[in-house]
């Protein structure tokens, strides 16, 4: 059920791995290097940064419309699961949850959330962990909102909201 690149419209909210939901603002003909290419130039308003993207490799590098609710709801449940730690390195672990994350996956995110997030009575996080808690949070939050047409801030709550909940079971 992959969409082919003339599905992707102008206003239509996207996800790229690397960089999570942002908006298509315009397809545009560029040329480089003597070659005209069709682009479509994403706007990633959250971080100021404007992405073009040739319309002929976007779905190669994995660009996808938002989530289905469905997919939302099973992120959510995902949410609701026990952490799963592995026993390996950090720097092992650390590097699979950056793969997840920029997998552009909504469930692996929700992974990541769920195995690194901690309860008041956990001990700290280190810094490295924190900062993928964060990624993933972000990027969960952010396509929850554009999915549900809510403010990001609801969207925060409503994962906080299922997070608290588990760590009270």
């Amino acid at each position: 059920m992959s969409k082919s690149n003339n599905d992707f419209h102008p206003d239509e909210y996207v996800v790229y791995p690397a960089h999570g939901v942002g908006q298509i603002v315009s397809i545009e003909e560029q040329e480089i290097a003597g070659l005209t290419l069709e682009l479509f130039v994403i706007s990633f308003a959250k971080d100021k940064m404007t992405l073009r993207v040739p319309t002929h490799k976007a779905t190669e590098v994995g660009m996808r419309s938002l989530s289905s609710p469905d997919v939302v709801s099973r992120a959510m449940d995902t949410l609701k699961g026990k952490a799963r730690v592995k026993r390996a390195m950090w720097s092992r672990r650390a590097q699979e949850y950056e793969q997840k994350i920029n997998s552009g996956d909504l469930i692996s995110i929700a992974e990541v959330v769920r195995d690194l997030h901690r309860g008041d009575d956990q001990r700290e996080q280190s810094y490295s962990e924190r900062q993928l808690y964060e990624a993933a949070l972000e990027r969960l939050t952010r396509e929850l909102a554009a999915v549900d047409g809510i403010e990001e801030s609801g969207a925060q709550e409503r994962v906080d909201s299922v997070l608290v909940a588990r760590a009270a079971a």
